[in-house]
């Protein structure tokens, strides 16, 4: 078996070895001779699969993306060849949540809120959002559901309308981008939707940046409009709309989902396909390789607990110092791709140990994701 997998792939080297012949390409440089022979290709949302790529396979059985978007992919020329294909769907859910949670914090001090007193709107419940809902219930934050394709699928849990969900003070979107059909997303804020909200409310994208009109919310912001918006992602990257930067509230290059464990368990979920669809053992584990974090936190005597939940949130991932830098440096279109390439990757929750002591709130901590120390 002959695999191919993309440079950019966390411990690819060490999850695929025995399995195959492996060999390692860059999406900079890969040419559809280059994978003539392979039986299986693995990539991240850099490699473009299209029948161009694809042209010169004759022995194809198995494509996949380590990653949760699937934008990337001709799907449809894929299954018009019979060829399976994976998609990590999910693996950077907890990443996007733990993302969302610091901007909550993070922009309730901005405005003055007392974060447990608010309603959060989760557009969309499918990975992203049910792990947000997770953590939401974890410190009894009130929230309401809207996905119309899962309810009506009949997905038990209790979904609102978006007239409910305009109502939140923190609306948060985490569907796909889909551009036809009962349910589209593209321009799901737009001009009119964007109008809507008032400056006592809060908007985060961190789904796709099309679901948000941002040449409407450019003009609303101009015309004086205050709106209170945080955007992980934007229409066109990295070509995006460089003027409408300085009006958002934190800005970031799409690097929601950019966590060691999120990346990671993308390949670990690509391992586990290749396996099951070769019906080999799968005896490898996203923990045999994650380096260990050495440093655990402790609660704070002195503050309460919803300010030691702040702490312990904002002490893994402060999403405000990733937005001063962004909205410092991204001047032209190549800065945003540079800024998302060079990341230094963050680690979620589950990598930090917290002792709790005797605080009263310890369970909703682990609830979290922290781990015990």
């Amino acid at each position: 078996m002959k695999i191919y997998y993309e440079d950019s792939m966390p411990y690819a080297a060490k999850f695929f070895a025995g399995l195959g012949d492996c060999h390692m390409f860059s999406h900079q440089s890969i040419t559809a001779e280059q994978l003539a022979d392979a039986d299986v290709l693995l990539v991240r949302s850099t490699t473009k699969v299209n029948a161009e790529l694809l042209a010169h396979t004759r022995h194809l059985k198995f494509v996949g993306t380590a990653t949760a978007g699937t934008n990337h992919v001709d799907k449809a020329y894929l299954a018009g060849r019979g060829i399976p294909f994976k998609s990590a769907a999910g693996c950077n859910a907890v990443a996007v949540a733990e993302y969302v949670l610091s901007a909550l914090f993070v922009m309730a001090d901005k405005l003055g809120w007392q974060l447990q007193d608010k309603t959060v709107g989760i557009v969309g419940a499918g990975h992203v959002g049910t792990a947000l809902q997770q953590k939401l219930s974890a410190l009894d934050i009130a929230y309401k559901l809207c996905d119309p394709p899962l309810q009506e699928a009949g997905d038990p849990r209790s979904f609102v309308s978006m007239d409910s969900i305009m109502q939140c003070d923190v609306i948060t979107l985490h569907v796909p981008l889909v551009t036809e059909g009962l349910h589209p997303t593209a321009n799901m804020f737009d001009k009119t939707r964007l109008s809507q909200l008032t400056e006592q409310q809060l908007l985060i994208n961190a789904c796709r940046g099309e679901v948000l009109d941002n040449a409407a919310a450019l003009v609303l912001f101009k015309e004086g409009k205050k709106l209170n918006v945080v955007l992980d992602v934007w229409e066109n990257e990295p070509n995006i709309n460089l003027a409408l930067v300085p009006y958002v509230a934190l800005g970031t290059a799409h690097i929601a989902g950019h966590t060691i464990e999120g990346k990671a368990r993308g390949t670990e979920m690509l391992y586990q396909a290749v396996c099951d669809l070769y019906q080999l053992p799968a005896p490898k584990k996203l923990s045999d390789y994650l380096p260990v974090v050495q440093q655990s936190l402790s609660i704070k005597s002195e503050l309460n607990a919803w300010q030691n939940f702040q702490h312990l949130v904002l002490q893994v991932y402060n999403i405000a110092s990733d937005s001063d830098r962004f909205i410092a440096s991204v001047d032209n279109v190549e800065q945003f791709g540079y800024i998302r390439k060079h990341y230094p990757i963050r680690r979620e929750f589950s990598a930090i140990k917290v002792n709790t002591g005797n605080f009263a709130q310890s369970k909703a901590i682990y609830a979290l994701g922290f781990a015990k120390n």
